[in-house]
């Protein structure tokens, strides 16, 4: 017997498709190979999140693109490079920063496209396969090291790298760390564990310092785990569920309250909030090439670090 009653349901309609003239249609890549079994891939959507001017930027992992679709749809690629962008995040100076599975922590010039490194390596040794970043308010940027890490390798990584440069890595016990997100306080990092099917949560003590991680959400089914995460302005957790088609919404304290479907396909992989007052969820389908939405009744909470630049 369920805990909780059922979750409500919101049916997520289309927002935008890749268009057929950036589709790479019969091409294979290493990083489909090595994660998709050598399908043969048009693209693979990701990495959503918006500038100060309600653009949209999302990657195309294994052909190496960056997208910025604008607010009623329309696709402009913005760079195309040697490398697999999987996660982004906007600095608050209006710098874009890429969790690139291939390079590391990059960072883009949407004006102009130009990539420049960040943080290539860690003492020396190149990084497993970064996955995913988020800002903290006070400038901090957190990142996945997910790698081919699972249940039978848990050796994925969670890292800070602080305003002043410094790397920090906060644990190295993660199988398959993916999306990550501070809780509304930020006193918590909240980490989603795919090959697992959980969300960790990452205590933060004043030092920067972490213990007692913990287990704050087990998820079932699918036929992947918890992909992106985004948090809402009220302290609740969304949680896009690649492999399942659903973005689940649980409140602060982790019981469910809503279960978006996709009717497009079963990866929806990352979520942004966006649009007008903030309170539209969008959604990477990454199987079809499509971008979805759905419409909440609260609002998202604002991922912008501030202007250190």
């Amino acid at each position: 017997m369920s805990l909780y009653p059922p979750p409500e349901i919101i049916e997520a309609e289309v927002f935008a498709r890749l268009p057929d003239s950036f589709r790479k249609q019969g091409r294979r890549s290493a990083w489909s190979d090595a994660n998709k079994r050598g399908q043969e891939l048009h693209s693979f959507l990701e990495g959503p999140a918006f500038d100060a001017d309600g653009n949209l930027y999302v990657t195309d992992i294994p052909f190496g693109r960056i997208f910025r679709v604008s607010p009623d749809g329309a696709f402009t690629l913005v760079a195309e490079y040697d490398g697999e962008p999987n996660g982004l995040a906007f600095h608050k100076d209006g710098r874009l920063f890429i969790a690139d599975y291939k390079k590391g922590i990059l960072s883009l010039d949407t004006r102009t496209g130009a990539v420049t490194p960040v943080m290539e390596r860690t003492n020396g040794e190149c990084f497993k396969g970064v996955n995913d970043l988020v800002f903290a308010a006070d400038g901090d940027l957190y990142f996945t090291d997910q790698g081919q890490t699972g249940l039978h390798d848990p050796t994925g990584r969670l890292y800070r790298l602080s305003r002043d440069g410094r790397l920090t890595c906060l644990f190295d016990t993660l199988p398959s760390p993916n999306g990550l997100v501070p809780n509304k306080g930020e006193t918590a990092i909240y980490v989603a564990v795919t090959r697992a099917n959980a969300i960790w949560r990452v205590p933060l003590a004043a030092d920067g310092t972490t213990s007692k991680v913990g287990l704050f959400i087990q998820i079932s089914g699918g036929l992947s785990g918890p992909d992106g995460l985004a948090m809402d302005a009220d302290g609740g957790l969304w949680v896009a569920h690649a492999g399942n088609g659903s973005v689940w919404g649980f409140d602060i304290l982790g019981a469910p309250k809503y279960r978006i479907v996709s009717r497009e396909g079963l990866f929806t992989t990352n979520i942004a909030f966006g649009g007008p007052g903030n309170r539209t969820l969008y959604i990477t389908e990454s199987e079809s090439g499509t971008i979805l939405r759905a419409t909440l009744p609260m609002a998202g909470k604002p991922l912008y670090g501030p202007d250190n630049s």
